[in-house]
């Protein structure tokens, strides 16, 4: 497929889908190129977002915070008899 370097994009599209689309964008108090330029924008924003699963997005890094008992001394350990030696 030829890609002239001006800034027109060219497509083929059936008559009827081409009615369709225009009678929506008129609905939708939308231009073509209006469509067009918002659609391809989502495309490409969406391309480049990371991964949501990627090593990236599943390291976890350090808390920052650490739970402390009620006395503030550490996390609080159960009251009762020790088992083992």
């Amino acid at each position: 497929m030829a890609r002239g370097k001006s800034g027109r994009v060219v497509l083929e599209i059936g008559p009827t889908q081409k009615d369709e689309l225009y009678s929506a964008l008129i609905r939708d108090g939308m231009t073509l190129k209006d469509w067009f330029l918002g659609r391809a924008t989502e495309y490409l924003r969406d391309r480049e977002q990371r991964q949501l699963f990627s090593p990236d997005a599943l390291a976890e890094g350090r808390a920052p915070y650490r739970a402390r008992g009620a006395e503030g001394r550490g996390p609080q350990r159960a009251k009762g008899k020790r088992k083992g030696p």
